[in-house]
């Protein structure tokens, strides 16, 4: 995969990431609506451990809220995404389905309380690939159980990957809790960084993820 650097910039050039990404990234516009962000940076397109950082917007300020913390990302590491590859996908994305198998913990995003019968359709030929199935039978045969997943499923959020869920695109990237290993192209941190991730998470507020190579830095500037 060939990589280039890019820089992402929050608001009014206050905060710069850089970051490393695909040449062919598509990713998601910033608006003047966006004050969250999350930034996922990892050391190399390979590793599979690397830091989550959330910030806050007021006024032209970006400010740390919550880490930078551990994070694991896909057991290949970063890169373009595709199904069936255990790799989490660079570039910038929104939320838009919370889930989890606790009750809500306070949320503003749209979130339910799974059950036995909740899915995510993982098969790129099905009608309902990479959405969420409710049903006492599995969709599809590479349907994901929401509930039997586990406790890293215990808080949960839809990370918009493959909006238009083209085939083969990738199906299923969530930020969820960590089991201590590297994921099948999710990310994942901490249960109780994560429960305060989803109190804090808004969606008036149009949160945003950026996943890549790098480290998250303050870089001052004018605007």
């Amino acid at each position: 995969m060939k990589l280039r650097k890019a820089l992402v910039c929050l608001g009014a050039a206050l905060l710069c990431i850089p970051l490393a990404a695909p040449a062919s990234a598509q990713p998601a516009a910033a608006t003047a609506r966006t004050t969250q962000w999350i930034v996922v940076g990892v050391p190399t397109a390979d590793a599979t451990s690397g830091t989550l950082t959330a910030f806050q917007r007021t006024g032209q300020q970006w400010k740390p809220v919550l880490g930078p913390t551990p994070a694991k990302v896909g057991a290949l590491g970063v890169g373009a995404p595709a199904d069936g590859v255990h790799r989490t996908p660079v570039g910038t994305f929104t939320f838009d389905q919370a889930f989890g198998r606790q009750p809500n913990p306070g949320t503003k995003m749209p979130y339910f309380q799974t059950t036995n019968q909740d899915w995510w359709d993982e098969d790129a030929s099905s009608p309902t690939y990479n959405t969420h199935v409710r049903g006492p039978n599995k969709p599809s045969s590479i349907a994901e159980n929401l509930y039997d997943s586990g406790p890293v499923y215990d808080y949960a959020v839809n990370i918009t990957v493959n909006p238009q869920r083209i085939p083969g695109r990738v199906s299923g990237i969530f930020l969820h809790v960590t089991d201590g290993n590297p994921t099948w192209g999710c990310v994942a941190i901490g249960r109780d960084e994560m429960r305060s991730l989803l109190t804090w998470l808004d969606p008036a507020a149009a949160p945003l993820i950026t996943v890549g190579v790098g480290s998250p830095s303050l870089v001052p500037s004018r605007a």
